[in-house]
This record gives structure tokens, sequence and C-alpha cells, in this order.
């Protein structure tokens, strides 16, 4: 019998011997590979944090002990441990286990994460509330390297630094290699400086230095000096160690015994720490160890070959994108490219290779890397933009300040928007649309197919002065839509199919929704006009009236939220010339399953659509 047979929760993981840890954290990962290869997730962070998470959970007391894990992409092995082992097969499957945090499905998650760099603030809060209640039990954060890299990180290691706040902060370290002989010495200098008996004799020597006369403040300042050079030295932790915190390790991440001892000191440190953790992204599957980044996030995969069981050939959007922009760049030499810490999955891989002066990688950055580009713009380059739908509302203050009040030429290649499936309510890029279409001096466009995309960002780079959004879909093209092909002119869309009985309004990927819901119509003798806007900001009333002065009726396709949509938008503006059904997604959070799934499911397919404009047809 496995151990991992026996073990359905922290309780359980307590009854083995520590000798047994390290044979259960190989079942674990043989598990977690099993798993994936079926249902798809992250698939490498996961494999790197097997160690990590069974010693947190043999150290630490969970539930009443609280695991914030940042991002949280790599909290599998957490939810195995956890009581949801045998719920792994409907991971990110629609009405499944989740594959991020949920405080709604397990009383071991206790905060929501999806996006980067909040953990540490939220582990804060907690540990405020812990302290006002007088309350005791430990709060842990585990935030990794690339996490540490956005600005909301060091803004609560600031904080957590002047607080004194008791609060553990876990660094995943799955970039750095460790040297032996400085790991070697970082360890004994992290032992000496943990040490509970150090940390008290610390203090009696300075309260009996500073009960002595002149000479004794002489004396403590120039001891501190001579510490702190060497510090600055030798201790790898010295910015943690100035900001407030107490730095311990390099601790080998793959190390349960270490682990376990790394625990114990830090449960007996008073005040702010961060444990500085060495992992291995992929640790334990070669194809994932190879290339981490890869297996970062995975279809369902073989095991024995590391391939995707359902190998696409099919360019993406981004992929689309990333291939037009390097042709743009050959002939202009203003254009450059910015992400933030998404090269690969913005379709900018070959951009990098092509052009590496000439593209940005923020990190985990957003806002930095908008109000950049709105630098790079107030000094005569041409700078894109590639950003997740979901991360650039992390950046929304800087686009309304930075950008658009200077009227600054950026182009926001705004990628995901809409539903992107499996991932959830934190990726979803639904709010987007609403809070672009809201600021002055934007221009807001959606491509129907991949030749509107390469249009769009052309005319975008070309022939705009001022702020400008292109927002596309994951995924690939299904289909081409007639008149794409057509040029584009700022603030005008095209009739794409004509008709006599309703005008059906859309934008982006739901033109081709549209153009099936006006075939199921066509078999009821319903004909339908379609209507490609191209242009969400600003809409083409000309073409909206003149469509509706024919049919007399508008229904309006938006896959966004209600409030702030495009779909409002045009029915404001045809209200006194046609009655309006707006089709849009419903106020609330989209939870994960495929997109098929969950435009089904909210009445945003064709058929649920057509079935709509039947009813409100009349007929």
């Amino acid at each position: 019998m496995k151990f991992l047979d026996k073990v359905n929760s922290p309780l359980e993981l307590k009854q083995l011997k520590t000798s047994e840890l390290p044979i259960l954290a190989n079942e674990i990962r043989e598990y977690i590979i099993q798993s994936v290869s079926k249902t798809g997730g992250h698939l490498a962070s996961n494999l790197g944090v097997v160690e990590l998470t069974v010693a947190m959970h043999y150290s630490l007391n969970t539930p009443e002990d609280k695991i914030i894990w940042d991002v949280g992409h790599q909290s599998y092995v957490h939810k195995i441990l956890t009581g949801r082992k045998n719920e792994m097969s409907t991971l990110r499957q629609l009405k499944g286990l989740s594959g991020f945090p949920k405080r709604a499905e397990s009383i071991y998650d206790c905060f929501d994460t999806g996006h980067s760099s909040t953990s540490i603030s939220a582990a804060m809060g907690m540990a405020r509330a812990r302290d006002l209640k007088k309350e005791n039990y430990e709060i842990v954060a585990v935030i990794g390297d690339g996490a540490l890299t956005g600005g909301m990180a060091f803004e609560a290691l600031n904080d957590a630094g002047r607080s004194n706040t008791k609060l553990i902060i876990i660094l995943n370290d799955n970039e750095m290699s460790i040297s032996k002989n400085v790991g070697g010495l970082s360890k004994y200098l992290s032992k000496v400086r943990t040490d509970t008996r150090y940390l008290s004799t610390k203090k009696d020597v300075e309260k009996i230095l500073n009960n002595m006369p002149v000479a004794g403040g002489k004396v403590k300042a120039f001891l501190k000096r001579a510490k702190d050079a060497v510090k600055q030295m030798v201790v790898p932790g010295m910015l943690f160690e100035e900001l407030g915190l107490t730095y311990m390790g390099p601790v080998d991440g793959h190390s349960i015994d270490d682990l376990l001892v790394a625990f114990k000191t830090a449960k007996n440190i008073e005040g702010p720490l961060i444990m500085h953790v060495v992992t291995k992204k992929g640790k334990g599957y070669k194809f994932a160890e190879q290339r981490p980044n890869e297996y970062h996030s995975v279809s369902a995969f073989d095991i024995e070959t590391g391939k995707n069981i359902k190998e696409s050939t099919v360019a993406s959007y981004s992929d689309v994108f990333g291939k037009k922009l390097c042709e743009i760049a050959e002939n202009n030499n203003n254009v450059v490219a910015i992400t933030a810490a998404m090269t690969d999955g913005t379709g900018l891989t070959n951009f990098a290779r092509k052009f590496p002066k000439r593209i940005f990688d923020a990190g985990i950055a957003e806002q930095h890397a908008v109000t950049m580009a709105a630098g790079l713009a107030a000094n005569g380059i041409v700078p894109v933009v590639a950003l997740y739908s979901s991360f650039l509302q992390r950046a929304y203050d800087q686009v309304i300040h930075d950008v658009a009040i200077q009227n600054l030429h950026v182009v926001l290649a705004v990628d995901r928007a809409g539903l992107v499936g499996n991932d959830g309510e934190t990726h979803q890029g639904v709010f987007d649309e609403s809070f672009l279409m809201q600021i002055p001096n934007m221009t807001v466009m959606c491509p129907a197919d991949y030749r509107e995309l390469e249009s769009m960002l052309e005319f975008a780079v070309n022939e705009i002065d001022g702020p400008v959004a292109i927002r596309y879909p994951r995924g690939s093209l299904k289909e081409y839509v007639s008149g794409s092909y057509k040029k584009i002119e700022k603030g005008k869309g095209i009739v794409t199919e004509e008709g006599s009985d309703v005008t059906i309004a859309a934008c982006g990927k739901m033109v081709v929704t549209a153009l099936h819901v006006r075939e199921i119509l066509k078999e009821q003798n319903i004909d339908a006009e379609v209507v490609n806007l191209r242009f969400i900001k600003p809409l083409d009333d000309n073409l909206l009236l003149k469509s509706v002065m024919k049919t007399k009726k508008a229904v309006v396709i938006d896959e966004a939220v209600p409030w702030g949509s495009f779909a409002l938008s045009v029915k404001a503006a045809l209200q006194d010339h046609a009655d309006v059904l707006i089709k849009t997604l419903p106020d609330e959070f989209i939870r994960h399953g495929t997109v098929e799934e969950l435009l089904k499911e909210n009445n945003m397919d064709p058929e649920s659509i057509a079935y709509d404009v039947k009813k409100f047809l009349g007929r």
C-alpha cells in the first residue's frame, strides 16, 4: 500500500515518520504527472514544490495556521494533502476542482488567488487581524522569485519589515542555482543569525551598550557599522534585512529534512521572516525539467513522449500578432515591443530573436510596463504593449494617468480578451472592454479574424496618433469572416451579410457567432443582417442606424459583462430608432470550464442566441 493512499489530510500526514516523507513526495509527484497528463494544467510549478508543501503541512497546524499561495497555480500538492486527492480528475473541468486556491472549495484555502504578487499583502492583513483579536497561529505566504518582481510585493515587504508583525514569507526561488560554497556559508550564517540564543544575546549586548555613557553609544555605532559592512559582503539576504525582515537561507527545497529544520526555526523567530527556498521547476519529470517554460501550463499530454495528445499545428491569434509585429518592425525602426514576463505567451518569441534590443520584458509588473511605454512614446518611439486582458486590469491607473491624459501613441495588444476557459474567474478577459471604453482619447478595436488582426495592428501603429487597444481572443481561428479583407477606417464597421428582418451587431470573435445565429434563423425563414462593428470605440452609429432603418429591430452580441459593455452603448445609440436586445455575459464572475461549455451555460452559444432572437421577434 502506498503512503499516499493513507494520507487524506494534514492530520494523517503527521502520522508518518519523517523518514517516510521523501517516499510520499515521490508518490505525490508521480500522481500529479498522471493527473495533469489527463486534465491539463500547471505542471512544472507544482512538481517543483512537492517537498516544500509536504514539509509545510507536516510542520504547521493547518487549517488553523494559514498558507497563502501567491498566484496559486502551484497549489496542486496542497489540494492533494487537504482532502481533494480523489477529485484531481476533475481539475479545471466544468464544476470540478479549480486550478487555483478557492475559499469556497476548502477550509484549507484561506485566500483566493490567481494573479501574482498579492500573497504578502494578504498575509499582512491576516496577521494584523490575528494580532488585533489576540489569537496565536502562524501566517505563511509562499511567493515565487518571478512574483517578487511585482511592485505590490515590494510594497508589502516594506510594510512587513517596519511592522514587526509575526509572519513567515517563503521565497520559492526556482531560477537561481546554489553554489555549494556560498550555500554552505549562507546556511551557517543564517543558522547563527536566526538561532534564538543568538538573538537574545544580541538584545542583551545592545541593552548593556545603550546603558553605558557616551563611549557606549560610540562603541555600539562602530560595532553596527562593522557588522553591516561584513553582512553586505557575505549575506545574500541583506536586502531583506535592511527592510527589517530576518533572512534565512538558502534552504534546499527538495530536502525534506532541511525544510523541517528550517520551519522549526522559523516558528521560533519573532517578527517577519523570509525563508529563501531553492527548488527546481519541473522536478522529477525530465521534459518539464529541460523545458520548464513549455511545461508551465499544459494540455493533456502523453507521459512517455511529453507531447500534447491533441497537437495543434494551427497558428493562434498570439502567433499571428507576433508574426505581423515582426513584419511591421522590419519597416519601422521606431517600433518596440513590451511584455510583462509573458514573451512566449503573447507570441513575441520570434520578435525577441529578431530584435533583441527592441523588446523589453518588465517582469511581472504591468504598471511599470505601461508607464515605461508612455515614456517611450513621449520620446518618439512606438511601443506595442502585449498583455493578457486579465493582467491589464492591474495597469488601469497607468493607462489613464500616464498614457491617455497625455494622448500618447501607445498600442495595447490585449491578448486573451473574452472567456479563456479553464483558468476560471481570475483569468477571464471580460472586464477590459468596460474600462477601456470609458477612457477619453482611447480607440478600441476587435478583429473578427486573422486578416483583421493584421490590418488593425498595422493601422494602430501607422495611422493612429493617440492610445489604441486591439482586443483579440485566446486560441485559434475557426473560420474567416466575409469582408474582413476590407480596409480599416477609424470608427467604421462593415456589413458582413445583408438581411431584412433583424440587425445582429457584433465585434471580434462574436461576429462568427452572429453568422452562425444567422444560419440557424435562416432555416426558420428569418433574414438577419450581420454588422461587424470592428471598433467598439468609436462606434459606427451611422452604419447601425442605416441597418435598423431597414430591419427595425437589433440584437447585440457581446462577450463581456453587461455594465460598461459596448452592447449598452449600441442600445443607447439605437433606443429612439429600434427595439434592441442585448446578449452579454451575466453580471457575475465566470467559473472555469471550456469556453464552449461556458458560453452554452450562459446562453451565449449560437443555438441559445437564435432561440432568444426568435422570441424577441415574436416568431
